[in-house]
């Protein structure tokens, strides 16, 4: 079983920058593949980022591209999100997901497996 923590949410102002981390155990990061959504009040969860299980291979939504940048720590077992130039349509929960398969599907939240139970961002303008 895989537990997965979020952490790093916060308050800020639109153009500022915030980094969420995930804590990841039961399992090792490396063997996993990972990934970010989001659901802002009265909206569905969208899809942020993910890599695949390697690591190597990074894909982002649209709205994420140029501003928010995935990235692992294998050593440490956390996955963090880096987000800056946050615009107010950037406040939601952000949950970190995991699942033990690649898929090409990694933009569907009914492909992982595992999730945290979420960190908020609110982004004021």
């Amino acid at each position: 079983q895989v537990q997965l923590v979020e952490s790093g949410g916060n308050s800020v102002q639109a153009g500022g920058s915030l980094r969420l981390s995930c804590a990841a155990s039961g399992r090792t990061i490396s063997s996993l593949a990972t990934g970010w959504f989001r659901q802002a009040p009265g909206k569905e969860r969208e899809f942020v980022a993910a890599t695949n299980r390697g690591g190597g291979t990074t894909y982002y939504a649209d709205s994420a591209k140029g501003r928010f940048t995935i990235s692992r720590d294998n050593a440490e077992n956390m996955v963090y999100l880096q987000m800056n130039s946050l615009k107010s349509e950037d406040t939601a929960d952000y949950y970190c997901v995991a699942d033990r398969f690649n898929s090409p599907s990694y933009f569907n939240p009914d492909r992982y497996e595992y999730w945290g139970r979420g960190t908020q961002v609110t982004v004021s303008s």
